[in-house]
């Protein structure tokens, strides 16, 4: 691999690498070694789950379990020398760049996966849209320096041409050969990877990419920890470059979720009490599904969010335009004053119910129907989410403006164990 350092400027640098993958014959099964990006796995049952799939599932790697950090960073680092040891993973021949499918019915997402090529966030070729916390990148980094691999690849979108030119007419050649691995995960999602090895094919990919600007759909953490552990570093090499999935939304649009929060130490009834005289609160009847339904009815009505905890949901809108001004800053776009994630934090967490944002006040869950019941199990409060367009995310981006911290779930996500990027073998 050229290691030769990251670009000064341009657009994106995407070069191959020698992937880490999973030896078949060694495992059970390719889908029982996947799992989730380790952000949405959550809850202690879903690691549990994942850990008894296959002795050799992913999760120990981006989850390793211990008494301390260091320890399970540590447990990481061996697991990963002893799998290697063993052929349970191997690295590919050569480098090459990865062309990723993801099918689920209808639903149907291609991209590339290669070593980008670090820039500064600055320079506007990779835009982050969402603040970090800083324990996270913290662990995450030394999680990384310890195993010296990037165990999972960051979701980055950009807009192509939308034709069949550049990358995407590779990717489209490329879905027609026999793919390197082929599965169905437990959730119904196909999964399939081809190795792009003919030199001119890749440059054909690199050359379109060399003038694109990439949004971070999805690793905003990881992102600022690739980062940082460059900037440690005291000359050129693999710490350069970070393992990331390419998407052209222009051809394969990205679904945009919400990410709920779970508010361990607060009873739903007195968040609900807390609001009497700044926001309108409805109880609604029926199951979740309806519930949601009214809330994503709401989209041209202001700020809104769905609450529940005690056994029925709320509608949580129209906060009074009084403590609005009061409490979100004044001194940011329209768009992202806006924005419920900002409401939510800023006037609500931050004012209303002084909560912390730390893990021992907050939990940030994907799944909608996990996030309700904890809350319910727990005598906490869920609070449910909207999703925000993706040009709204995009544009901020582009003013340098970011958002709250998990404003956003970008999907689908690439599966976490399909290739993986050590930093020893390129």
């Amino acid at each position: 691999m050229n290691t030769s350092g990251p670009a000064a400027g341009g657009g994106l640098r995407l070069i191959p690498f020698r992937g880490l993958r999973y030896v078949p014959d060694r495992v059970g099964s390719l889908a029982a070694v996947t799992s989730p990006p380790y952000d949405v796995v959550v809850r202690p049952d879903g690691l549990h789950h994942l850990e008894s799939a296959d002795p050799h599932n992913i999760v120990r790697l981006i989850l390793p379990q211990g008494a301390t950090a260091a320890a399970r960073h540590q447990q990481a680092a061996e697991t990963l020398r002893r799998w290697l040891a063993e052929g349970v993973l191997a690295p590919d021949p050569e480098p090459v760049l990865y062309v990723y499918e993801q099918r689920a019915g209808d639903a149907l997402q291609r991209g590339v996966i290669g070593a980008l090529a670090l820039t500064p966030a600055s320079e506007g070729v990779v835009l982050p849209h969402e603040d970090v916390m800083a324990d996270v990148v913290e662990d995450r980094a030394d999680l990384m320096r310890t195993a010296a691999a990037h165990f999972e690849p960051l979701l980055l979108s950009y807009a192509g041409d939308g034709g069949p030119r550049g990358a995407t007419a590779v990717i489209e050649r490329t879905v027609e050969r026999l793919p390197l691995l082929t599965t169905t995960t437990e959730d119904g999602v196909g999964h399939r990877l081809w190795a792009v090895t003919d030199p001119a094919e890749r440059a054909e990919i690199e050359s379109d990419l060399s003038h694109r600007q990439a949004l971070i759909a999805d690793g905003h953490h990881r992102w600022a920890t690739y980062l940082r552990l460059q900037q440690e570093q005291s000359g050129p090499g693999p710490w350069d470059f970070g393992l990331v999935l390419l998407v052209d939304t222009a051809r394969y649009p990205l679904r945009v979720r919400g990410i709920h929060r779970l508010l361990h130490r607060l009873p739903a009834g007195d968040a609900l009490r807390a609001l009497d005289g700044l926001f309108r609160v409805r109880t609604l009847d029926g199951p979740l599904q309806q519930a949601l339904d009214v809330l994503g009815n709401t989209t041209t009505e202001g700020n809104a969010f769905l609450l529940a905890g005690d056994g029925r949901f709320h509608l949580v809108d129209r906060p009074d335009e009084h403590l609005l001004s009061r409490t979100v800053r004044a001194d940011r776009p329209a768009a992202w004053r806006s924005l419920d994630a900002t409401v939510l934090h800023s006037t609500l967490l931050d004012d209303v119910w002084r909560i912390p944002d730390d893990p021992a006040h907050i939990a940030y869950i994907h799944d909608t129907a996990a996030a309700v019941e904890q809350a319910e199990r727990h005598g906490a409060t869920a609070v449910l989410m909207r999703p925000v367009r993706e040009e709204v995310v995009r544009e901020l981006a582009r003013q340098g403006v970011t958002m709250p911290r998990k404003s956003t779930s970008f999907g689908p996500k690439p599966a976490t164990g399909l290739v993986l990027r050590s930093l020893g073998t390129g």
